[in-house]
């Protein structure tokens, strides 16, 4: 089945970028990473490239990834970023996000890795659904029924580098289907755009550029906009199979979420 991906990765308004991207698409197998470096301690730049360069040098190999062999090799990926640490003092507490999409070209089916609050999204049949819970303390209130006003989103519990107690979440395996798009992105992405805009935008385009064109020409970047990046994996042909009735652009702004049904697994 035909693959397209496209990434994106902007500075906005700040200094530097420390979100990465990496992405591989190999005949059996097919990698995608994104990982945002976390603010406020020294190297979170780099500890997003370490980990962006193990995943992707694993990936080349073209083996297909199942589900059971992601937590090893992610445990392996924090004792490198922990041994970087180790190496340079002033970098002793630099972390980063992750979430990464697996494909297994062989038997149609994907899954996936995410820690912090790097997100991935699936739209399929039009419908879109958050695939990832933020390891956030904001996350963590809204679950249990608080309310989050006045409490930072960036309040992380679980990142690569903040120690092995601290464990990434997988998904189950997905079989894949002609038209299913994923989206991964860091916060400083999702932060801007309700998920209506999303689905939306999907519908009006015919490629992975073109989707993620359209998301930011409808919503500009602000001047103290944080890092904000994006990949869109495209499964086949979304902009045939998702097209469903289009909403009015300005409902897409007042609604923040949409009723999604239950996803086949």
């Amino acid at each position: 089945m035909k693959i397209e991906a496209v990434s994106c990765s902007n500075r906005g308004g700040r200094r530097q970028n420390q979100d990465k991207t990496a992405q591989y698409l190999g005949e059996r197998s097919a990698c995608f990473v994104l990982c945002d470096g976390v603010a406020g301690d020294a190297g979170g730049e780099q500890a997003a490239a370490l980990a962006c360069q193990f995943l992707l040098e694993h990936a080349q190999q073209d083996i297909p990834c199942p589900p059971d062999a992601l937590p090893p090799l992610i445990g392996q990926l924090q004792r490198v970023i922990t041994q970087a640490q180790q190496e340079d003092s002033t970098r002793s507490r630099m972390r980063t996000t992750l979430v990464s999409l697996f494909i297994d070209r062989d038997d149609l089916r994907a899954h996936w890795v995410h820690a912090g609050d790097s997100r991935l999204y699936l739209f399929r049949n039009g419908y879109l659904y958050c695939s990832t819970r933020d390891h956030s303390l904001t996350q963590k209130m809204k679950d249990a029924g608080y309310q989050t006003g006045g409490v930072p989103d960036n309040l992380l519990y679980t990142a690569l580098g903040a120690g092995e107690n601290h464990a990434a979440s997988y998904s189950p395996s997905l079989a894949l289907y002609d038209g299913d798009a994923f989206l991964l992105c860091s916060d400083g992405f999702w932060q801007r755009y309700n998920q209506a805009l999303l689905e939306y935008t999907l519908r009006l385009a015919h490629t992975p550029a073109e989707w993620l064109t359209l998301i930011e020409d409808l919503s500009p970047p602000q001047p103290q906009q944080d890092n904000y990046s994006a990949t869109a994996v495209w499964i086949g042909s979304p902009q045939e199979t998702t097209l469903l009735q289009m909403l009015p652009l300005d409902d897409i702004f007042q609604d923040e979420t949409v009723a999604s049904p239950e996803i086949r697994r």
